[in-house]
C-alpha cells in the first residue's frame, strides 16, 4: 500500500466515523440515515451525465449491492437505537476485515505476506475488544439486542466491501461503479424511509440538515475507499479503514460523554500497531 492509498483510507475512516456519530446523535435515526442516503443520490446525480452507463455484468453486482447497502443501514439503524456508540460501531465494524479477508484469499485467490494477515487479525481483536463496555454512556446495563444486531451488520458490511470491491474492478473505472451506486442506493432508501415516516420525513427538520452533511462525508469516505481497492488488495484495505473505530473512540469518549479509559486507549494502540504491520 502507497502512501497516498494509506492516507485515503485513514480520511475515510474519519468521515465514516463523523457520520456515523450524526446519526447516533439524531433524534430519529432513521430519518437521518435516509436523508445520509438522499443526499448521496443528489450528489451523484449530475455526475451520471458525465460517466458511461455500466454494462449487465455491473448491473448484475450493483443489484446485490442495493440491497447489501440498505440491509447495512436498516440494521446499522438499530444498531444507534438499542447501543452506545462506543460499543456497537467497534463491534459492527470489527468482523468485517477478518471476513473480507478470508473470503479474499479463498474466493479471489489474493496473496497476502504474513505481516498483512498478523495486522488483519490485530486490528479485528483491538475493535472487537472496544466494544465490550459493561455499561452504556448513562451507566446502565447494555441492551443484548444491540449486540445482535452490531453482528449482522457487520455481515452485511463484508458482504457489500467485498462486492463492490469486485464491482469496481469489473466497471469501466470505480468512479463510474461509485456514482451509479450512490445514485441507485440513496434512492432507494429514500422512499424505504418515505414509505416508514410518511409525509414528516419531507419536512424540513434537524434531521435533515444533519442527514445532508453527513451524506457529503459518506460520498467522499465511500469514494476513497472504493479507488483504494482497485490499487491494493481488499483485506489490508478493509482492515486499515477499520481504524475508524480509533477516532470513533475520541467521539464516544470525548464528544459523546461516553467514557474512554484504559481498555479503549489499549485497543487503539493494538489497532496502530496492525496499522503499522499493513504499511510494511
Amino acid at each position: 500500500m502507497t502512501l497516498a492509498v494509506t492516507l485515503a483510507v485513514l480520511a475515510s475512516a474519519l468521515l465514516h466515523a463523523s457520520w456515523n456519530a450524526l446519526v447516533k446523535t439524531g433524534a430519529d435515526r432513521l430519518m437521518t440515515m435516509g436523508w445520509i442516503a438522499a443526499s448521496t443520490g443528489l450528489v451523484a446525480l449530475p455526475l451520471l451525465f458525465f460517466v458511461p452507463v455500466p454494462g449487465a455484468d455491473v448491473w448484475k453486482i450493483l443489484a446485490l449491492s442495493f440491497v447489501l447497502h440498505a440491509g447495512y443501514k436498516l440494521f446499522l439503524v438499530k444498531c444507534y437505537e438499542h447501543g452506545d456508540f462506543g460499543q456497537v460501531y467497534p463491534l459492527s465494524r470489527g468482523l468485517a476485515p477478518a471476513i473480507v479477508t478470508v473470503v479474499g484469499v479463498f474466493w479471489l485467490k489474493e496473496i497476502l505476506p504474513t505481516p498483512a494477515f498478523v495486522g488483519v487479525g490485530l486490528i479485528a481483536l483491538g475493535i472487537v475488544s472496544l466494544a465490550f463496555r459493561r455499561t452504556n454512556g448513562a451507566g446502565l446495563p447494555n441492551d443484548p439486542r444491540a449486540l445482535g444486531y452490531a453482528l449482522v451488520t457487520s455481515l452485511f458490511i463484508a458482504a457489500y466491501t467485498l462486492n463492490d470491491g469486485v464491482g469496481g474492478r469489473v466497471a469501466e473505472s470505480p468512479h463510474v461503479y461509485v456514482i451509479w451506486l450512490f445514485f441507485f442506493d440513496g434512492l432507494i432508501f429514500f422512499f424505504i424511509v418515505l414509505a416508514r415516516r410518511g409525509r414528516k420525513f419531507l419536512v424540513p427538520q434537524k434531521a435533515m440538515a444533519l442527514g445532508l452533511a453527513g451524506g457529503v462525508m459518506s460520498v467522499i469516505a465511500y469514494w476513497l475507499v472504493i479507488w483504494a481497492m482497485t490499487l491494493a488488495p481488499l483485506g489490508p484495505v478493509a482492515a486499515l479503514r477499520e481504524t475508524s473505530v480509533v477516532f470513533a473512540a475520541l467521539i464516544s469518549g470525548f464528544l459523546m460523554k461516553e467514557g474512554l479509559g484504559w481498555r479503549a486507549i489499549a485497543a487503539a494502540c493494538v489497532v496502530a500497531a496492525g496499522v503499522v504491520l499493513l504499511k510494511v
